[in-house]
């Protein structure tokens, strides 16, 4: 291999990455035009959101398991031919079985390819996992910038069910043939992990990892926290349409377009920029003082989303807030839950912690349920408000201290003085 080798690696992964993206971030502009043709409603229609969710997430300790066993290349074929075939019968789907079976397929398929890249990524760069990791999950949560303005344009000139084909298609496409080019390195052949003086002084198996309550706190605030961005993911288009703005002009940088493409696209450009930014702020001031300061203006811009953002500049400022500040999630939890509990079964104890955003997705419909009680989106946000707020809370007062006294723990431990 030459020594640009694992950098080849990298960016085939996140291109990957960048092709499944708008499989989550685009949703929102489909959700508007199946519900004028069906009239399922908002709430039916994003349950298919949540599955593609769950499917996404759940499964992916059990596609690291593929990995391990049969190497990156065929795990990415896999998700690509899925993604093609769900994205296919979204197409077709005349109901909401066939679309939620849909969505359970392109979940599967986002999955297969999302956990690989970033397994593969941290296999490849254990010197730069912080790094490495931000950058392929910047991948997926910037990537669908790229295809907003394209898939709106294609939903209005040529109807939603040709955008669902002729994406789905064209990405899985590129996804199969850029697997080619994915292979684990060798042993010896990637550089060693670089000493970090926070990292667990053993390695915790998933079950043992399980067993600790300090993984359970951090599994209810990635809820939470997830949970409230996923709504806004999942109804930007819905919000700006009921705020009556999304159509309305704006300019920027020369650049003319309507409030929800300038919002698409700024966005998931923030949500991108987020993971290694916020992933890189971590490793200098601590995970937690990190979690505290980021969720707690993320409050803020859940706040200032509903209060003030239904106007053309105000809604793309404070949905860019929101974005900002909930993607870095996506490196901030795996980086902590690998300090924890240690760098051997990072894989499965990152992917059983990011299962979480599964969990979290249920929790969508119900968000489109309270908001048609109540008429507005301001009850929805002043939830989501409460909720980074009390994470914010928790990560400083209940899991920094938790931390230090598991630390002095092990320092005192026989395994710390074998280790001396």
């Amino acid at each position: 291999m030459k020594p640009n080798s694992r950098w080849i690696q990298l960016v085939v992964g996140i291109i990957c990455m960048v092709m499944i993206a708008n499989l989550q971030y685009g949703w929102t502009y489909f959700v508007d035009p199946m519900n004028a043709k069906y009239h399922w409603g908002r709430t039916d229609i994003q349950i298919a959101f949540t599955i593609f969710i769950a499917t996404e997430t759940w499964l992916v300790p059990v596609e690291g398991w593929f990995v391990d066993r049969f190497g990156p290349r065929i795990v990415i074929m896999f998700g690509g031919i899925v993604v093609a075939l769900g994205w296919s019968l979204n197409s077709v789907a005349s109901s909401l079985p066939m679309l939620y079976f849909a969505a359970a397929l392109s979940g599967i398929g986002a999955g297969a390819v999302y956990g690989t890249c970033v397994g593969n990524a941290l296999k490849w760069f254990a010197d730069r996992r912080g790094l490495a990791a931000g950058l392929t999950a910047a991948g997926f949560g910037a990537g669908a910038a790229a295809t907003v303005y394209p898939i709106i344009q294609t939903i209005k000139t040529y109807g939603y069910e040709s955008a669902f084909l002729w994406f789905g298609v064209g990405q899985g496409l590129i996804v199969l043939v850029l697997s080619q080019f994915l292979r684990a390195p060798k042993p010896g052949e990637a550089p060693k992990a670089a000493p970090r003086f926070s990292q667990s002084l053993r390695d915790y198996t998933p079950m043992e990892m399980v067993q600790t309550p300090l993984f359970w706190i951090l599994y209810v605030m990635f809820v939470l926290v997830a949970a409230s961005g996923l709504v806004v993911t999942a109804q930007v288009a819905p919000i700006a349409r009921d705020y009556k703005i999304a159509g309305l002009p704006v300019t920027f940088l020369f650049i003319s377009s309507t409030v929800i493409v300038m919002a698409g696209i700024v966005d998931n450009i923030l949500n991108g920029l987020a993971r290694p930014t916020f992933g890189w702020v971590s490793d200098h001031i601590g995970r937690e003082n990190t979690m505290a300061i980021v969720f707690a203006c993320g409050a803020g811009a859940y706040w200032a989303l509903g209060t003030i953002g239904n106007s053309p500049w105000t809604f793309i400022a404070t949905a860019g807030l929101v974005y900002f500040t909930w993607g870095e999630i996506y490196s901030l939890f795996p980086a902590t839950c690998t300090d924890i509990y240690g760098s051997k079964y990072t894989t499965t104890n990152a992917g059983l912690l990011y299962t979480a955003k599964g969990t979290a997705s249920f929790l969508v419909p119900a968000a489109s349920w309270l908001q048609s009680q109540t008429g507005s989106w301001h009850a929805v946000f002043v939830v989501a408000t409460i909720a980074n707020l009390a994470v914010a809370a928790t990560a400083f007062f209940v899991v920094k201290p938790m931390r230090a006294a598991k630390r002095t723990a092990e320092l005192s431990s026989p395994l710390a003085h074998a280790i001396e």
